[in-house]
């Protein structure tokens, strides 16, 4: 990172900071001493995800214990407590003790995990609610591994950089699932970048392009209210998700930002519905293309799409004076174009699952007592997620520092979370939601 972005960085950040609510608590991080002392952790959120990161929580080295669990739904975290029994019933180092009592229902079910004498807790909820159990569990003195994206709106952001200052200060241990930084063709490709090896990055493209996740797992007539409907279908509405620009599309800017070093200081871009428009789709667009530029001038082009029958890619390239970097979740298909030999260098090193290895690298931060924080970088991607949005919603560009410090706040207030209450967002007589219109829609009010 330059100097100059660095003291962009410490400024933009520590302003940020400054809007939290301010932690004044005193629980500081528990010491590990030993390898084998049992870890026992907690589980907010019990969908795919969830499940798959506690699960992978489970089996990194050394005794770990499951002994809580949350959600919003009673059928989802029993899914999932089968789920992760299935997934870890060969290693004898990984122990479930959840009993009835420690089997959390609700919107509060999160504080009831964080209370309840663990270690650790896994964040994998919705990301809208990920900024609130972020600061509650580091409140509480408790290291955190939290899933991407971090937030859905600036105002998260802001409260999540607040609350990793304060995580800091207790020497928590805070990990976040952009697992990418943890896979060994990225490691050793982003470190030749830095190293200089390919030469000066003249622009970057990053692609999240599919045909698109589930469809609606509910219909009306199966909840009982608007609240539920949006809950069990969360990926199709902003304050839950983010749309998919910030909900997948953060890997690839992630690591745009990463080999870059810093973060983008302005973004414009097109998007809107154009295939997938059915009103249970809700209100997220299904494509996305953005240009994010950073304080050099370098240029990161940007795309993600959910429309099927297109051409597909989740890959990121690194255009150098030297040479081109391709990247993507196959480490086989991650290579470098050498310009001036011609040649094609293949990685061949090792293929571990990253997934995996972030939770291995993060318990043994904990257990080793060493400092772990990927907080910071987790909410300045996810930021790059929400101001590529924000310029796709608008049709204008948006200068990062504005969006950061004026971004509106698009969640609910924790208090007010019921199953009753409206949520930000509602349809019309026909089902249909307000879709963001390029040119006239101010994504500075809330």
């Amino acid at each position: 990172m330059s100097e100059t972005s660095r003291r962009d960085f410490i400024k933009t950040t520590s302003a940020a900071a400054a809007l939290g609510t301010g932690l004044l608590s005193n629980v500081s991080a528990k010491a590990f001493a030993g390898g084998d002392e049992v870890i026992r952790i907690g589980l907010v959120g019990c969908g795919g995800r969830g499940t798959g990161a506690a699960s992978q929580a489970l089996q990194s080295p050394g005794n770990v214990e499951l002994v809580a669990m949350g959600d919003a739904f009673q059928d989802q975290m029993d899914r999932s407590l089968t789920n992760i029994e299935k997934a870890v019933e060969k290693d004898d180092s990984a122990h479930i003790n959840v009993v009835q009592e420690n089997m959390f229902v609700g919107f509060d079910a999160f504080k009831k995990v964080i209370d309840s004498g663990i270690d650790l807790v896994i964040l994998a909820t919705p990301p809208g609610f990920r900024p609130m159990m972020f600061e509650y569990a580091v409140e509480k003195g408790v290291h955190i591994f939290m899933e991407k994206p971090v937030a859905t709106d600036a105002a998260g952001i802001r409260q999540v950089l607040a609350a990793a200052k304060v995580a800091k200060e207790k020497e928590l241990k805070i990990g976040v699932g952009l697992q990418r930084h943890h896979q060994a063709c990225y490691q050793d490709f982003v470190g030749r970048i830095h190293d200089g090896q390919v030469g000066d990055i003249r622009a970057l493209r990053v692609y999240w392009n599919g045909g698109g996740v589930w469809d609606p797992r509910k219909n009306r007539d199966e909840v009982k209210t608007e609240m539920e409907y949006q809950m069990r279908n969360w990926y199709y509405y902003n304050w839950l998700c983010g749309d998919h620009i910030t909900e997948q599309h953060i890997h690839n800017l992630d690591v745009g930002n990463w080999i870059m070093q810093k973060f983008p200081v302005s973004a414009v871009g097109m998007g809107g519905r154009q295939v997938r428009i059915d009103p249970k789709y809700g209100e997220i667009f299904d494509h996305h293309a953005v240009q994010f530029t950073y304080d050099d001038g370098t240029v990161m082009f940007s795309e993600c799409r959910h429309i099927r029958g297109c051409w597909n890619s989740v890959t990121e390239h690194a255009h150098g004076t030297n040479g081109t970097v391709h990247l993507g979740s196959n480490p086989r298909n991650c290579k470098i174009d050498w310009a001036k030999s011609g040649n094609v260098e293949k990685f061949k090193g090792d293929t571990s699952n990253p997934y995996q290895v972030e939770h291995n690298d993060l318990f043994s931060a904990i257990r080793n007592g060493d400092e772990y924080s990927e907080a910071e970088y987790g909410a300045m991607s996810t930021m790059t997620s929400i101001l590529g949005r924000m310029a796709t919603y608008s049709g204008k560009e948006i200068a990062m520092a504005k969006a950061l410090s004026d971004g509106p706040k698009i969640v609910p207030n924790p208090e007010d979370l019921s199953w009753d209450l409206v949520p930000p967002t509602s349809p019309d007589s026909e089902g249909r939601y307000p879709i963001p219109v390029p040119g006239v829609t101010d994504v500075f009010k809330s």
